[in-house]
């Protein structure tokens, strides 16, 4: 089957190098174009592009998917099928329907439960148990085509949404295999979903990302695995922002004023901080222009003092 698949980040790269693996030949590869990064701005690539060109495929960065001419050059590829994996941008139906088969699409989350920009991200912020993979047919509202294909993932206790888009990548890469073969085969059931039952995961930028210490302890501790690492649960330390990472929920803590550091503990938890309702042990921290670290090593370099308070 020949596909034409469109893809950004990393979290795409699985489902990329399951096609190859798998004897699917992949005509093209469509990803963003490149972008400004780092401090020094320099233009960088998104991983995919880095990847396909490792393994010798043709890479598309248009600036519209839509335009006229790059679509022209699509059909030229003559894809039998589109794949989608996080690529960024919605595409119009000019470019969906291209393939004779139409394109599908890898999204991590359990349609129509948590459609948006952010389904992994929310997962952890509402507190959900389970969560999982869909791979539908696209349409151009959002994420709201017919489910090819469904699979269920249990979110492990502590998982923060790196880890959690790192397995669902995977798992979302078997899946659209499946799915292919079932569709390449013509015994693909397609099932159109509740569009009464959506729920919505907006994108999260930094601004939104400051940690509330008035919220719950659980409540806070899902919101902090829910933004690593990007952009980064944030919080104030001395009128400097700091981010906040892998975050427990502590059990018979002393109650103190929301953002207050309760008890320090270098060679263990990190740091305990005081929510609205308990407190949580705060495991790891970044600093203001200083890179990531073991809470511990913060604590032994006097970064902060029993009765202090973040947040203000």
């Amino acid at each position: 089957m020949r596909v034409l698949f469109w893809g950004t980040p990393s979290f795409a790269a699985p489902a990329l190098r399951a096609l190859l693996g798998e004897g699917f030949e992949v005509v093209g590869v469509v990803t963003r174009p490149d972008r400004p990064a780092g401090r020094g701005r320099r233009m960088t690539p998104p991983p995919i592009k880095v990847m396909a060109e490792d393994e010798a495929l043709p890479v598309l960065q248009p600036g519209k998917p839509g335009d006229p001419e790059f679509l022209e050059h699509v059909a030229a590829l003559g894809p039998q099928v589109g794949v989608v994996a996080a690529y960024g941008r919605f595409l119009p139906t000019a470019a969906l329907d291209l393939p004779p088969l139409g394109t599908v699409n890898v999204h991590p989350s359990l349609l129509p439960a948590l459609r948006g920009a952010a389904p992994i991200q929310w997962a952890l912020i509402r507190g959900l148990e389970r969560t999982g993979v869909s791979v539908i047919r696209l349409v151009e509202e959002m994420d709201a085509g017919p489910i090819l294909l469904q699979v269920e993932e249990p979110i492990m206790p502590d998982e923060s949404a790196t880890e959690l888009s790192l397995r669902l990548a995977e798992v979302g890469a078997e899946a659209l295999i499946e799915a292919l073969t079932l569709l390449e085969a013509g015994r693909i059931e397609e099932r159109e979903q509740d569009h009464d039952a959506a729920t919505f995961a907006p994108p999260i930028g930094a601004e939104d990302a400051r940690v509330d210490w008035a919220a719950p302890a659980v409540e806070t501790a899902g919101w902090i695995r829910g933004t690593d690492s990007v952009p980064g649960a944030w919080t104030l330390h001395a009128g400097k922002r700091m981010k906040v990472f892998r975050p427990r929920v502590a059990e018979d803590a002393d109650s103190g004023a929301p953002g207050e550091v309760l008890a320090l503990d270098p060679d263990g938890r990190g740091v305990l901080v005081a929510s609205g309702e308990g407190a949580l042990w705060i495991a790891e921290v970044q600093p203001e222009g200083r890179r990531r670290m073991p809470a511990g090593d913060w604590l032994r370099g006097g970064g902060v003092a029993r009765g202090d308070v973040l947040g203000a």
